[in-house]
């Protein structure tokens, strides 16, 4: 088993007319801070059970502190696949952020039985990515972020040099950087923003650097926490990271 059979579990979901998908959702525990959890690049919602993150955090859990949610993303049809035209990857990205906004954040609040929950986002390398651009579109809805060796540029290699408006306004390094809603800012303001990564084998600390910079350059707090040579791109660390940013952040 990668889970404790005690800890409490749930898969749900819908079909999502806007992505025409099926749309799993997969829960684990009852109670605490809810916790939404994007997979590695073109894995799935049991990614972060079959690498045995749910079982590193599974005390966290237990003890009422986080409920988790994880979902699909659309990587392989989108991203991932350099057949097809970044154009596309673009639309299909922006509709996923619909989805993940209007469809998963409403089910997560109808969930915790909190219509005004703020919700924490979280994932590794492509899944760092998602939940950053999740919390910087919709600071109303997401209020912390755990981007553990992310990235938060699409360009140039996804991009393959295009730039259209759903590129522009799903890439954190592109709408960022020209953000001026007051409304908006003071929300990110007040928020809980934590990049953190290895320095090893695989690991693009470089990345979470330009974008902890950025958003100084934009007056907005953030805690660009950087690991040992020793901390590879891989899920031993990310398991450590992720209890460790529990913990930190008194849940």
């Amino acid at each position: 088993m990668y889970i404790d059979p005690n800890l409490p579990r749930e898969v749900f979901g819908w079909h999502s007319d806007r992505l025409g998908l099926d749309m799993p959702i997969v829960r684990y525990g009852n109670w605490g801070r809810p916790l939404l959890l994007f997979p590695t690049a073109g894995s799935d919602l049991y990614d972060c059970e079959r690498f045995w993150l749910i079982k590193a955090i599974e005390h966290h859990i237990f003890a009422g502190k986080v409920t988790v949610f994880s979902i699909n993303t659309i990587n392989k049809m989108s991203w991932m696949d350099e057949s097809i035209d970044p154009r596309e990857c673009g639309r299909r990205q922006a509709l996923y952020s619909g989805y993940v906004e209007e469809e998963v954040a409403p089910h997560i609040r109808r969930a915790v039985e909190n219509p005004n929950a703020r919700i924490a986002v979280t994932g590794a390398s492509f899944g760092a990515f998602h939940a950053a651009n999740a919390m910087f579109r919709r600071p109303d809805l997401f209020d912390t972020l755990i981007g553990m060796s992310g990235f938060y540029d699409l360009s140039p290699g996804y991009t393959r040099g295009v730039m259209t408006d759903d590129i522009y306004f799903n890439n954190p390094m592109s709408y960022v950087r020209n953000m001026s809603d007051a409304h908006q800012l003071h929300l990110l303001r007040h928020s809980s923003i934590n990049l953190v990564c290895g320095q090893g084998a695989y690991e693009r600390p470089e990345k979470s650097r330009a974008f902890s910079t950025l958003l100084w350059d934009k007056g907005i707090w953030n805690d660009l926490d950087l690991w040992g040579q020793d901390v590879n791109h891989d899920w031993p660390w990310w398991h450590k990271m992720l209890s460790h940013y529990i913990d930190k952040l008194g849940w």
